[in-house]
């Protein structure tokens, strides 16, 4: 069933970038309309996502200021922060308004910077980032979020032998697939004895097996299903699933499982109609090498413990059977926290219409994008698929 419909798409390049934070987000959302053919008087609400504008800049009160910069003053306009799960909250929010009737056409993005273009280092943007930690049992500690994620990862390799290698598989086939996106961050191919060398972070994770700080900004166009089949090239939503899983993380009695992302993934395959089997590809938040491979195993792709050997034996690759992040993902694409979520959806966007390049993948007609926020702790997952 059609939730929504996406009937426009606009990103930036992710990297980093000097421009202000209305000016990136300005440069996705134009494009946005342009691929639409809307005009800003078009569009009833903005629903907009951003995580730590106010930490990283000054910079708050953000959605009534972006409007103003887009030509769309006036609407309702609502900024959504959820950690790294920001602008897919936002996105789930801007469907369920659309499909409930409140507004027709909704303006739905997200923007960040996080490089040292910010005027900050990497030490006060890792404190940053950490904010979304639990406040008085992992701050303290000093736990950052490799640390969480190298946490979760070393249960998964405990549990089912996943090796080093096998996620330094997952960093190579990112990297690959971000040579063929002009707007990832990455665009170089590394290998899996230059992952394995590169500097520990967090054991067992590399530096190469770990997502950069990245600026950007994306932003989609969401109509209703009766309108859409006035534009061109519209895309369906058929799921969106949002769950929470227990923080902190000392007390998710499965750590390695990422509870709420099977039951946001269950939520959203149930609305669709549609199972995992049925998915062409999946987008995946892989902030980690290894967040990857418990994502893959989450939203089905494999059974518990297959996701390390899936992705050493090419599986997930381009030209694998269950294709995952050809985007490059968040570990060559990049990580602009508020932009991540809807930079998902402007992938599957553009697999489904069949307009992405070098990295298509053949014959997609549905796809599922998975983003997560802070410890695992929140995860939107969204199936799309081809108007018919």
């Amino acid at each position: 069933m059609t939730r929504a419909s996406v009937v426009g798409a606009g990103m930036t390049t992710f990297g980093v970038h000097d421009s202000t934070l209305a000016e990136l987000f300005a440069a996705a959302a134009l494009d946005a309309y342009d691929d639409a053919g809307v005009t800003p008087d078009e569009v009833d609400a903005f629903y907009f996502g951003n995580a730590m504008g106010g930490q990283t800049e000054n910079d708050t009160h953000l959605a009534p200021k972006l409007a103003s910069e887009v030509g769309i003053a006036g609407v309702p306009a609502q900024r959504f922060e959820d950690a790294c799960a920001t602008s897919a909250n936002a996105f789930k929010n801007a469907v369920q308004t659309v499909e409930a009737g409140i507004h027709d056409t909704v303006l739905v993005g997200g923007v960040e910077r996080c490089t040292p273009e910010t005027g900050l280092g990497t030490g006060e943007m890792t404190r940053i980032f950490t904010s979304a930690s639990h406040r008085q049992y992992e701050q303290p500690t000093g736990l950052t979020f490799p640390g969480v994620f190298a946490l979760l990862t070393k249960r998964h390799m405990h549990e089912y032998g996943t090796t080093e290698e096998q996620l330094a598989h997952v960093a190579v086939k990112n990297h690959a697939n971000g040579t063929r996106n002009p707007r990832a961050h990455f665009g170089k191919e590394i290998t899996v004895d230059e992952v394995l060398e590169s500097p520990l972070i967090a054991d067992p994770f590399r530096l190469m097996d770990c997502c950069p700080f990245s600026d950007g900004a994306s932003a989609v166009i969401v109509t209703s299903d009766d309108r859409a089949d006035s534009y061109d090239a519209p895309v369906d939503v058929a799921g969106v699933g949002h769950a929470t899983d227990v923080v902190p993380l000392s007390a998710k009695p499965v750590p390695h499982a990422t509870r709420a992302a099977r039951d946001a993934a269950a939520q959203a395959y149930e609305q669709a109609g549609a199972g995992a089997d049925e998915m062409a590809f999946a987008e995946v938040h892989d902030c980690f090498t290894g967040a990857e491979v418990m994502a893959s195993e989450a939203i089905g792709f494999f059974e518990d413990g297959e996701g390390g050997p899936a992705a050493e034996e090419g599986r997930t690759a381009l030209d694998g059977d269950r294709p995952i992040n050809p985007s490059g993902g968040l570990k060559a694409k990049g990580h602009p926290i508020g932009a991540t979520g809807t930079g998902q959806i402007v992938e599957l966007t553009e697999q489904l219409r069949g307009d992405a390049g070098e990295r298509q993948v053949d014959g997609a007609e549905r796809a599922v994008a998975h983003n997560l926020g802070g410890d695992a702790g929140t995860t939107v997952v969204t199936v799309m698929e081809v108007r018919r």
